[in-house]
C-alpha cells in the first residue's frame, strides 16, 4: 500500500504551524498574565490603604472624643466637689 506524501506534508505542515503559533504568543500571554497580576496587587494595595486610613481615623476620632472628654469633666468634678462640701458643712451628721 503507498504512502501518500501529499497528506503526510500538509499534516507536518499544519502541526509545525501550530507550534510556531502558539510558541509565537507565549510572550505575549506570559506579559497579560503579568499584567493582570499586577493590577490585581495593586488593587489589594489600595484596599488596604483605605482601609488603614480608615482605622487610623477611627483611632484619631475616638482620642479626640476622649481628650474632650476630660477637657469637660474637669470643671464638672470640681463643681461636683464643691456642692458636695457645700452640702456637707450645712447639714452636720447627727
Amino acid at each position: 500500500m503507498p504512502i501518500n506524501q501529499g497528506i503526510q506534508d500538509a499534516i507536518a505542515d499544519a502541526v509545525t504551524s501550530t507550534n510556531v503559533k502558539v510558541v509565537a504568543e507565549a510572550p505575549a500571554m506570559a506579559m497579560g498574565t503579568l499584567y493582570q497580576s499586577l493590577s490585581h496587587s495593586t488593587g489589594i494595595m489600595f484596599e488596604n490603604a483605605v482601609n488603614a486610613q480608615n482605622q487610623a481615623n477611627i483611632v484619631a476620632q475616638a482620642a479626640t472624643t476622649q481628650g474632650v472628654m476630660q477637657i469637660y469633666s474637669v470643671d464638672t468634678i470640681t463643681d461636683a466637689i464643691s456642692v458636695a462640701q457645700i452640702i456637707a458643712a450645712n447639714n452636720p451628721p447627727n
